[in-house]
């Protein structure tokens, strides 16, 4: 049973059928893009769950194609020259990785070089391959798209800020609205005549410019490239933040003024072995910091998000059909993941619902993560069993996954920990609880130790276990076992439902199917 013929769950909902295994995702499944910047060339190959794509390879060489333009109107030679080994270097490792032909997009630094178009001549005689030259509007697209890949039906302003150009693009209700490209890139602003007071002046009036054409935006704000990417890891070391995962952070406008004093205060190398930002990006800090905090006071967002997903996704969704770009990256990568590596894939499904009882109350919001729980229930069980808690957590916090907060990878990390371990006291994982409150740190202890129970009642993907009745005001927990089932009641079974009663504070009833 795979949910296409339940009335309750439509093909399109969570437990539908898996568009990763429809003919349009599975051509996706080995994508290889190149995104050649002002200060960097990247070849990222997604693989996988087109919806949420696991990055099979992603390598990036820092060449400073844009360095200097600003006085010479031309590329930077060496940064060229990188470049082009670079691209060569890609084409070979993706032939090797049977990625198709490569996509290949330049930005600020070859659109705008006088040299660029003999760049491009250049790459098409020596590699065989079209360099497409986009323009500042529709590189912000394709970052906005990169956020909608993430975040589908959001709503904000998505800045993508690169070597050579900022871009901003409006976004609602999951479509890209009005897109405005600017100057303002660090290495534009590095080489700027004047300092600090000519920088400021620019980024103010180059901004008010930008916010004339976009109007308020008042929403959330994206941070798009690798130099927000870096402040935002200085962020984290500045508030000794216990997650260090860069997408969906979040800061708020106190936040990035404290961070940017923080940068001024400090010696840039002190800061870069402090967060392990590269030494080719950490140059670009101060630059970047004086626009990212006239950003903020400019459009005075309501917060502010970091998105590890900027062109080069944005270059997949374009890919993608609609119906794939409709569903829920969360869970379309969960199920794949089951697909891929649980013993019994389909019975995730089983134990979500075989549960779902103590859960009656749970927002739709918490069930998604509940259902993603139950999908990656399984996935891990090649760890050791000393290990496989901890495998799961770091899995859950750490893994690539699409449209999950930092609480709600806490909140699903602990759910898988409570799958495999009855206890989590005195694990390494205890400084990442601050980021969830007490009430969901008990339900995700309840739903890891329900699915810890299921999971006793093994049968096949289509089983009938019985059901979980629960009376939360009498605090009375109800079993009733299917008569397949009921054999596979033992003692282990038995001791992990007390667990779980014990969790819930609840008496036991059981009903013996007879």
């Amino acid at each position: 049973m795979d949910g296409t013929n339940d009335p309750t769950e439509p093909d399109g909902g969570p437990f539908g059928r898996p568009l990763f295994d429809g003919p349009a995702a599975r051509a996706l499944s080995r994508v290889g893009v190149v995104d050649v910047g002002s200060n960097s060339v990247r070849l990222v190959v997604f693989d996988g769950a087109a919806r949420s794509p696991a990055y099979f390879y992603n390598e990036k060489i820092m060449c400073e194609l844009g360095a200097g333009m600003s006085d010479t109107g031309r590329l930077n030679p060496m940064g060229r020259t990188r470049a082009l080994a670079a691209i060569k270097r890609f084409k070979l490792l993706a032939e090797g990785m049977n990625t198709g032909p490569l996509v290949i997009v330049a930005t600020a630094a070859v659109r705008e070089a006088t040299d660029g178009p003999d760049f491009s001549a250049e790459v098409l005689r020596e590699t065989g391959l079209k360099l497409w030259v986009i323009d500042g509007r529709e590189e912000a697209r394709l970052s906005a798209q990169g956020v909608l890949l993430g975040w589908p039906g959001s709503y904000g302003l998505v800045c993508d800020l690169g070597g050579s150009s900022m871009e901003l693009a409006e976004i609602n209700g999951g479509k890209v609205g009005v897109r405005v490209s600017s100057a303002l890139g660090p290495l534009k602003l590095r080489d700027l005549s004047g300092g600090k007071k000519a920088r400021k002046t620019l980024i103010r009036d180059t901004l008010a410019t930008m916010r004339a054409e976009l109007g308020e935006q008042k929403n959330r704000l994206f941070l798009v490239g690798g130099s927000w990417r870096a402040i935002a890891r200085i962020d984290m070391a500045r508030r000794n933040y216990p997650l260090h995962v860069l997408h969906e952070y979040r800061m708020t406008a106190a936040d990035v003024r404290a961070t940017t004093r923080y940068i001024e205060s400090h010696d840039l190398e002190e800061l870069r072995l402090q967060t392990g930002v590269s030494a080719a990006r950490m140059p670009l800090v101060p630059q970047a910091a004086e626009v990212l905090r006239e950003v903020v006071r400019t459009f005075r967002p309501h917060d502010i998000a970091i998105s590890s997903y900027g062109i080069r996704e944005g270059l997949l969704y374009e890919q993608m059909p609609q119906q794939l770009r409709d569903r829920d990256p969360l869970i379309e990568a969960c199920r794949f993941a089951e697909h891929k590596d649980a013993r019994l894939p389909g019975f995730g499904r089983v134990i979500y619902h075989f549960i779902l009882p103590l859960f009656k109350s749970a927002k739709p919001e918490r069930l998604r993560l509940i259902r993603a729980a139950c999908l990656l229930h399984d996935v891990s069980w090649r760890a050791h069993p000393d290990y496989r808690a901890e495998v799961c957590f770091d899995n859950a916090t750490r893994a690539n996954l699409g449209g999950l907060k930092h609480s709600e990878r806490v909140y699903l990390g602990l759910a898988l920990l409570h799958r495999y371990s009855n206890k989590r006291d005195g694990s390494r994982f205890a400084a990442l609880e601050q980021l969830i409150s007490e009430q969901e740190l008990h339900e995700a202890e309840v739903v890891g130790k329900a699915m810890r129970f299921a999971a006793m009642l093994w049968l096949k993907r289509d089983a009938h276990l019985g059901e979980i009745r629960w009376f939360p005001k009498k605090k009375v927990l109800e079993l009733r076992l299917s008569p397949e089932a009921a054999p596979l009641f033992g003692e282990v079974a038995q001791a992990r439902f007390a667990s779980l009663a014990l969790a819930l504070s609840a008496r036991t009833v059981i009903t013996d199917p007879s």
